[in-house]
């Protein structure tokens, strides 16, 4: 995780430091005992631990990566901001690009994967 505890759209806050900081490995129901109710940040949503990877049932986790892992995992893709935004390069010659959501969304016109 970077210094500021931000991935992929996900702000785990204080809590990236306490994962850090833990004994690995752990039991699934020990890390949520611990930290359950700490909440991460989702772009404009707000979520607990428990929320995120209670679903999961995992026997244990091995590392705070794993744990990172997990999380990164199960998060909805509002975490990930303006879906389909790529930076990289302008489309090319031809290039239909979507503007927000997936093909098969509401409103959304098919296109190609390549």
């Amino acid at each position: 995780m970077s210094n500021d505890n931000r991935e992929l759209g996900v702000e785990l806050g204080d809590l990236g430091d306490d994962l850090e900081s833990l004994e690995y490995p752990i039991g699934h129901d020990e890390l949520l005992e611990k930290f359950g109710d700490e909440e991460l940040e989702m772009g404009e949503e707000t979520t607990t631990l428990e929320d995120v990877i209670g679903p999961l049932n995992e026997d244990e986790y091995e590392s705070a990566d794993a744990v990172e892992g997990a999380i990164m995992n199960m998060v909805s893709d509002e975490a990930i901001g303006r879906k389909n935004y790529s930076d990289r390069t302008p489309p090319a010659t031809g290039e239909q690009r979507q503007d927000e959501g997936a093909p098969d969304q509401e409103g959304q016109s098919e296109q190609e994967s390549f």
